[in-house]
């Protein structure tokens, strides 16, 4: 696909929804880095050319973490401006900026909101210990507390309603998702909403078919949500998804892994086998058309 691919438009006799699959690609993430995995990107043009990759090989989103030149992370507002503009001017995908910080001071997170404006925002919806195991070592390879006070949450939807982002709502636990309710009966947020599951994060849920269906049954009626796994469970669980009627994320924040075990060369090598597994399992990748209406988002 080039930038005039059928991505950016809905094919001959296509509909939204039904078998139509939102695939969204995670390019950087924020621990990760080139000693680990050479393809990660750092740069701007760099993040540019990796959404390019991804949005021709089928996605229709991009969610993206901030870097500086060494990998390092930033939530320069300007790092984030460049990223924007690098994305645009290459393809029209839809694109969704992480806000995830450990701080209760938001207020970078609130001047990229409010003067980059993304597409899309994530929204942590809950506290959890985040943490990593090795068996090999018998030790934790990092433990901490990753706070999503209720305020803290509150003040993210203020801040994102008053900007027009559209929120994606982060569930790493079944009390995440039950939170959506309260705050949908308070105006907060607005339905449909995107919500996404994420699994395979000591702490939060595991990569099981059991908990996809307990997320999956606390969906409100007529909202979309996808699946987050992390690690080489990743495949797994976004196959499951793609049974029971969810979207999926792939990319190289959840994991550098291809099915047979490779190291991904790109994201775009990730997003591609995505979209084959999608078909395989007799769905499509929706268009940007669809993928906006399923989302909730604005034409």
């Amino acid at each position: 696909m080039s930038s005039s691919s059928p991505a950016s438009s809905s094919s001959p006799g296509a509909t939204f929804g039904g078998d139509a699959v939102v695939v969204s690609c995670a390019l950087t993430g924020v621990l990760a880095n080139r000693r680990q995995c050479p393809a990660i990107p750092y740069t701007p043009a760099e993040i540019g050319e990796e959404a390019l990759r991804v949005w021709n090989a089928g996605a229709t989103v991009v969610h993206i973490h901030g870097r500086e030149d060494d990998g390092s992370p930033t939530w320069r507002k300007d790092v984030f401006a460049a990223i924007k503009q690098e994305v645009s001017s290459r393809c029209p995908i839809i694109i969704n900026f992480s806000t995830g910080n450990l701080d209760d001071d938001i207020s970078a997170q609130e001047a990229i909101l409010r003067d980059v404006r993304p597409d899309v925002a994530a929204l942590n919806m809950g506290t959890m210990n985040y943490m990593k195991y090795s068996a090999r070592r018998k030790d934790f390879v990092f433990d901490m507390i990753f706070p999503n006070p209720l305020s803290k949450i509150r003040r993210y939807l203020e801040i994102m309603n008053e900007a027009g982002v559209h929120p994606e709502l982060e569930c790493f636990d079944s009390g995440h998702t039950a939170t959506i309710a309260p705050l949908l009966d308070m105006g907060l947020l607005q339905a449909p909403v995107e919500i996404s599951f994420i699994m395979g994060v000591l702490g939060g849920l595991p990569t099981s078919v059991q908990a996809l269906q307990l997320q999956a049954s606390q969906v409100p009626a007529g909202s979309s949500w996808q699946v987050i796994g992390i690690g080489r469970d990743q495949w797994r669980i976004i196959a499951t998804a793609l049974v029971l009627g969810g979207n999926i994320r792939v990319g190289l924040e959840d994991n550098f892994y291809l099915p047979d075990g490779a190291m991904a060369q790109s994201n775009g090598e990730l997003v591609e086998r995505a979209v084959r597994l999608t078909g395989d399992i007799g769905r499509r990748p929706a268009t940007l058309e669809e993928t906006r209406a399923m989302l909730g988002l604005s034409a």
